[in-house]
């Protein structure tokens, strides 16, 4: 398939496909005039990239990865960046739920008809 019809079926723009072919992360045949066609199992691909890119992890990482994915094992390597990366959205949730928990405490303070409040939106 080529590159259009590549980026319809799995959802993201064509910029993104060819980013993707930059970084390392996705292949690509090429006819004699140099168009990139694409096999069946590229839909996939492109879904798990944007999957962990959802999860906050970078390009490096995932070309890091993706060796992996590809062949099928699992390595201590492959595990630890896995574990690394769940550690760091952790912490990022920890400190999310701080701040929710901060923005919940001003709430209710600000909540009684007479409690002032020192922040003017403009």
């Amino acid at each position: 398939m080529r590159i259009g019809e590549l980026a319809d079926r799995a959802g993201v723009s064509v910029r993104a496909l060819r980013y993707y072919e930059e970084q390392g992360l996705l292949y690509a045949q090429r006819s004699g005039s140099g168009q990139r066609h694409y096999s069946e199992p590229a839909v996939d691909r492109v879904q798990l990239i944007q999957n962990l890119y959802a999860a906050g992890l970078t390009s490096k990482t995932i070309a890091d990865l993706l060796p992996c994915v590809d062949a099928g094992v699992s390595t201590p390597e492959s595990r630890a960046i896995l574990v690394a990366e769940r550690d760091r959205i952790e912490a990022q949730i920890a400190g999310l739920t701080h701040a929710r928990d901060r923005l919940d405490a001003l709430i209710t303070l600000t909540s009684s008809p007479r409690a002032g409040c020192a922040y003017e939106p403009s």
